[in-house]
């Protein structure tokens, strides 16, 4: 790749026609530009740059811009450009300083000859933009973002578009027809990118809503058949939102939304606002949706009372048996799920025969889909399946490694401590999390939670956003503030809420040193009452969801010396 270079003109007729003229490759080679004002940008890619220029001035979406940035180098080609493109939006949407009006349906991650030297290269290009003062943050600490992270600008993997596509199709044909559409669900382990998938489908209805019809589509998009005539008029006026169960993860997304056009903040909705609400919804998705409750004792007691009166408002009388997965149906013509029923991690969420049902009649209408391609753990599927065995004592193969994902078990508490410091002080985002193993004493007032060889350590001193927060990295990450997230490194603290039997071979579960109140108590409600082995199957959960968070490397560390033992057989110990 030669160096390359940035043309920057005005966004209007002349200046066009005038850069035009000062080179034969300004309307017939491969580019990628910007053009922007000081709050709004547009990133594109194109092989007549002047072509697509005059085809944006009489856009109504492009109306306002002011600034043309052509980046153009003699080794670019079609690929190159497409790729780079995709990196342009998704750090601009990330870095804040411009809201970024592109559509999602183009964003790819397509191999190509060379792909690695180029992106090399595109380093530079990013640099010069941050100099500019185009880019505003750095690329490490943009992708750390989770505006990144949890941005609709992806590239989807195959099945991930696979299911995209059809669901799409299902959608456009119940609405052509005037007909409810039976449940979807979608179903993927840790990493799969379930709440990518929500958060895409969401911002791709909005751009095919909004799109220009006097503008043809980008015949590179993935989906560019559903921006032809028709389609956007079908869901003009739709009601559509996205259902959120988790605290945390929906305050995260609410602020992605509020950063994306087409999105808004109002869009992103918990279970009990839509139980409440008068609307009836043409489409909901629901994220997460294992973690939708069943009718059990609410933390707060105003919320049983409004558990009560939204059943009677709802079906006429209060039924102990409703859950919120019936609020949904109730409230909404359509519906899209995603889940995984091995996150259930409380005995609140969805009991299985509930998920299991709503998975049965997903399959019944050829309206099921599974998600097997790893997004998060660069361990891959293999490694989540390995964890997933090792917690529920179904694994009794050879010890595994997982190419250069960094998994170990540590013997030294303090060591793994200060592990994860020296990798959050490399790469950001590294963080300890822990089973409900100690009681959470720093509420009434005490100077720390969990002491472990000396080193004392606070639970979470916030229950949303926390990762971010200023103390994080001094605190230990319970389940409630990590579920739905990524971390580059995770430390994992597996208590003494489970140990090991090397008599009967298996993990066992000690309910006196769980302290999730919440998470053990019986449902009186319903009259449930859960044993030891009911709830060793949600604490197995936590850990294997906590296991399952680092990007590039877990770090364990077990305190009961058995299970300590019983682990050194599968993981690496330092």
């Amino acid at each position: 790749m030669t160096d390359s270079e940035i043309h920057v003109f005005g966004f209007e007729r002349q200046a066009i026609a005038n850069w035009a003229a000062a080179s034969h490759k300004n309307n017939n080679w491969p580019v990628v530009y910007t053009i922007n004002n000081a709050n709004q940008i547009y990133v594109g890619e194109t092989t007549n740059a002047e072509l697509r220029m005059r085809q944006h001035l009489v856009s109504a979406t492009k109306v306002g811009l002011k600034n043309v940035n052509v980046i153009i180098d003699d080794s670019f080609n079609k690929s190159v450009c497409l790729d780079l493109e995709s990196h342009l939006i998704k750090y601009f949407h990330a870095d804040e300083k411009y809201e970024v009006l592109n559509g999602n349906g183009g964003i790819t991650d397509a191999d190509y000859f060379d792909r690695d030297l180029y992106r090399q290269a595109f380093d530079d290009i990013f640099q010069r933009l941050v100099e500019s003062g185009q880019l505003t943050r750095s690329i490490p600490e943009l992708i750390n973002s989770d505006l990144f992270k949890y941005s609709p600008f992806k590239a989807l993997t195959s099945d991930q578009a696979i299911a995209v596509e059809e669901i799409l199709e299902l959608f456009f044909h119940n609405l052509e027809n005037q007909a409810n559409g039976n449940p979807v669900v979608i179903q993927g382990d840790p990493g799969t990118g379930k709440t990518i998938v929500a958060v895409y489908l969401m911002k791709l209805l909005s751009d095919i809503e909004r799109s220009d019809a006097d503008e043809a589509p980008e015949v590179d998009s993935l989906f560019a058949d559903f921006f032809q005539a028709g389609y956007r008029e079908m869901l003009e006026n739709l009601q559509i939102g996205l259902v959120i169960p988790q605290l945390s993860l929906r305050k995260t997304l609410k602020k992605v939304f509020a950063r994306t056009p087409g999105l808004n903040e109002a869009m992103v909705l918990e279970p009990f606002e839509i139980g409440s609400s008068r609307v009836i919804y043409d489409l909901l998705i629901v994220d997460e949706a294992h973690r939708l409750q069943q009718r059990n004792n609410q933390p707060a007691a105003q919320r049983n009372i409004q558990f009560r009166e939204i059943n009677k408002d709802l079906f006429g009388y209060d039924d102990i048996t409703f859950t919120q997965l019936d609020w949904i149906y109730k409230r909404s013509k359509t519906q899209i799920f995603l889940l995984d029923s091995a996150q259930s991690v409380k005995p609140a969420d969805l009991d299985s025969k509930a998920i299991s049902a709503l998975v049965d009649t997903a399959k019944s209408s050829s309206a099921f889909f599974t998600l097997t391609s790893q997004m998060r753990v660069e361990g891959g599927e293999d490694y989540i399946a390995y964890v997933s065995s090792i917690m529920s004592d179904s694994y009794s193969g050879p010890k595994k490694h997982f190419g250069a994902y960094d998994v170990k078990l540590f013997s030294s508490f303090t060591a793994m401590n200060n592990a994860i410091r020296n990798k959050n002080s490399e790469l950001g985002l590294s963080r300890l999390v822990g089973g409900f193993a100690w009681p959470w004493v720093t509420r009434k007032g005490a100077a720390f939670d969990i002491d472990i060889e000396g080193v004392q350590l606070a639970w979470n001193r916030r229950n949303y956003d926390w990762i971010n927060s200023e103390t994080s990295v001094d605190e230990v990450g319970s389940i409630h503030t990590v579920q739905g997230y990524d971390l580059n490194f995770t430390g994992v603290i597996i208590g003494n809420d489970i140990g090991y039997d090397p008599s009967a071979k298996k993990i066992i579960f000690r309910r006196e040193n769980y302290f999730d109140v919440k998470g053990k108590e019986n449902n009186k409600v319903l009259n449930k009452k859960y044993s030891d082995e009911d709830l060793k199957v949600f604490v197995t959960s936590i850990y294997r969801v906590l296991l399952t968070r680092g990007v590039k490397g877990t770090y364990i560390y077990v305190v009961d010396e058995n299970l300590r033992k019983h682990l050194s057989q599968y993981f690496d110990v330092v």
